[in-house]
């Protein structure tokens, strides 16, 4: 049985640990989408990580979905980002970019031109940009051309690349959380009737594509892909996702990516089922209902327990403790997070929570 503590290979890296930092968005980029020194820090701080997996990064100007979230397609981009994974290197750790085109959710004021955003079909999502002048509604997108599908799939491998000349050891394809990728597979928001659209195989077209265009740009070994089959988020529906995301699986396995990030929704059964078809790593990020949030240690554990996780990604425990590593080895105690804090501002609930050391300093 494997405990969070023993090492493992993905892919082209081979891993100290089990425990993953799952991705999380801050927004706390500057407004051309450029991290800061202040994120270098941030995942410095967090190196102890067996593996950590960036907040989300457009591959595009269209592909963003929020306020003062980072990019990688310039190059002022990437020379920021090589920044970050220095820091994270320099202290013995390992961190891929995962990179998220957004979709319908995102906004006409997040672009320079004003246009609409993009997506598989003209349906809104009924959701709303939290804004820097307050919320607005997304508005109905605009449906990709088949032409244009191919534009996107090249612009995430362009992304792959930088993300690669920035000095991530890898990237992870965003294929759930009702992104581009998630609502080509979606059941309302794919009304297409092209190659992309209609039947199982079609829907699942474009997530093997792009993760195959990824692959080709930087090794299938450094490249993993996130799904969260079930998930509502973001106006998602998706009323028997098993067909779609095993056929999903079985074609992706073919093409022998280091790994698969599951986001568990509601129920085991739905895991186990997609382990049974996937032959490669699986990591798991066990945040099953509402009064398991944040996902605890022992979710942790006990995904491991039973075989049907390699690794386990945890998010909001490693925001809050930089040194969860040391906190889980020593049986804690673990700091309180500050949801106040989670997006946007200042330092404050992002680089300043305690080590048990600073904290043993200051008793």
């Amino acid at each position: 049985m494997s405990t969070l503590f023993d090492p493992v290979t993905v892919g082209a890296l081979r891993l100290p640990s089990r425990l993953v930092m799952a991705p999380m968005t801050r927004n706390r980029a500057t407004p051309e989408g450029v991290v800061t020194p202040a994120t270098a820090e941030y995942y410095a701080q967090r190196a102890g990580a067996g593996l950590i997996v960036s907040e989300s990064i457009q591959p595009s100007v269209q592909g963003q979905g929020y306020v003062l979230t980072p990019g990688l397609h310039s190059a002022e981009q990437v020379a920021a980002w090589r920044t970050v994974t220095t820091a994270v290197h320099d202290r013995g750790g390992r961190i891929v970019a995962q990179l998220t085109h957004c979709g319908r959710i995102g906004h006409p004021s997040l672009y320079p031109d004003g246009g609409l955003p993009v997506a598989p079909s003209a349906v809104a999502s009924g959701e709303q940009l939290i804004g820097l002048d307050g919320p607005v509604d997304h508005p109905v997108p605009r449906e990709l051309t088949t032409a244009e599908v191919a534009d996107v799939v090249e612009e995430l491998a362009q992304a792959a690349r930088n993300a690669v000349e920035a000095g991530f050891d890898g990237v992870e394809v965003h294929g759930g959380n009702g992104f581009l990728v998630h609502q080509f597979l979606a059941d309302n928001t794919n009304l297409r009737s092209d190659a992309y659209g209609g039947s199982v195989e079609n829907r699942t077209r474009f997530a093997v594509e792009v993760v195959r265009a990824v692959s080709d740009a930087v090794g299938a070994d450094r490249v993993g892909i996130r799904i969260s089959p079930g998930s509502p988020y973001n106006g998602i529906v998706e009323a028997d996702p098993v067909p779609v995301y095993t056929a999903l699986l079985e074609e992706l396995a073919v093409l022998g990516i280091a790994y698969l990030h599951v986001v568990e929704m509601g129920t085991r059964d739905l895991t186990e089922r997609l382990r049974a078809v996937w032959p490669g790593t699986l990591v798991l990020n066990p945040h099953g209902t509402a009064a398991d949030f944040p996902a605890t240690p022992d979710a942790a554990h006990a995904a491991l327990a039973s075989g049907v996780a390699d690794a386990v990604s945890l998010g909001v425990l490693w925001l809050a403790n930089p040194d969860l590593d040391e906190r889980l080895r020593a049986g804690g105690p673990l700091n309180v997070p500050d949801p106040a804090t989670f997006y946007g501002g200042d330092h404050v609930g992002y680089t300043d929570y305690p080590t048990l050391e600073h904290a043993g300093r200051h008793a």
